[in-house]
């Protein structure tokens, strides 16, 4: 295998990009790569990253490209974290967001670097390989730049696809407001259900429970469990309906459930 196959071997993991330090691992030189970059063969993508102008220009290869340019540790955080986790309504664009330790000075073009004193393992997570924070730790970041519907977005998708529990929330949220966290009230209130659309799993569950608020009807409530996946623990798969002012209890069900 000559330098160049075992080179583009570590790229293909790497969605096409490879550090400086990688390709002199595997046999090319400073001078080589510097060679290669002049008659096209290779792009300088970062300060010590590259890649083959073949490769699939995506929003995730590039942020792959960002991350092996910043070198360990640093994890992707905020509403970056929020498209790779896969929460509703955020998709992976730039500027990326980076959180990495307090003592580096890090600076990239197409790049938001914040800084923390730690991250705890508890709050750090791997997605596709992707060095991320994790479900619970992204939502709690949220508050800062996001509004109270893409908050609930991220929170239901989030409980619905495993991502953390409630219970999981709510002990991160004590753990890091003691910190002065900016947005915890905000958090607060959209797991509370404060929000007309909170508790809908998807696009057709929200509107549902957005048209049913407006027209002043019921609100469905979900009993314990409805966050589970596939809308287990739902009464009879239905979330039930209390009517405060008559004390009545009334199944209804969601428009994903009518055939």
């Amino acid at each position: 295998m000559t330098n160049d196959d075992r080179l583009a071997a570590t790229a293909t993991g790497q969605l096409g990009s490879f550090t400086k330090a990688q390709a002199n691992a595997g046999g090319l030189s400073d001078r080589q790569l510097r060679s290669r970059v002049q008659s096209g063969f290779l792009e300088q993508t970062g300060t010590r990253t590259y890649r083959s102008p073949l490769t699939p220009r995506t929003a995730k290869a590039d942020l792959v490209a960002l991350i092996l340019d910043i070198g360990d540790p640093c994890w992707v955080s905020g509403s970056t974290a929020a498209a790779i986790h896969g929460f509703d309504g955020f998709k992976l664009a730039r500027p990326f967001n980076i959180t990495t330790l307090r003592d580096r000075n890090v600076t990239r073009v197409g790049a938001k670097i914040h800084t923390t004193t730690e991250l705890p393992l508890i709050d750090r997570a791997r997605v596709d390989g992707i060095p991320v924070v994790s479900g619970a730790r992204c939502v709690v970041e949220l508050p800062r730049t996001e509004t109270p519907e893409r908050l609930t977005l991220a929170v239901d998708s989030g409980l619905r696809d495993g991502k953390f529990s409630e219970d999981l929330l709510h002990r991160r949220i004590v753990a890091l407001r003691t910190k002065g966290r900016y947005g915890i009230p905000l958090l607060l209130d959209v797991i509370a259900g404060r929000e007309v659309t909170r508790g809908g799993h998807s696009w057709l569950e929200r509107e549902y429970l957005r048209l049913t608020v407006a027209a002043g009807l019921p609100r469905p409530l979900y009993p314990a469990g409805a966050h589970q996946s596939g809308g287990q623990g739902r009464a009879g798969g239905l979330p039930v309906s209390g009517d405060e002012r008559g004390g009545r209890i009334a199944r209804i069900p969601l428009p994903s459930q009518f055939g």
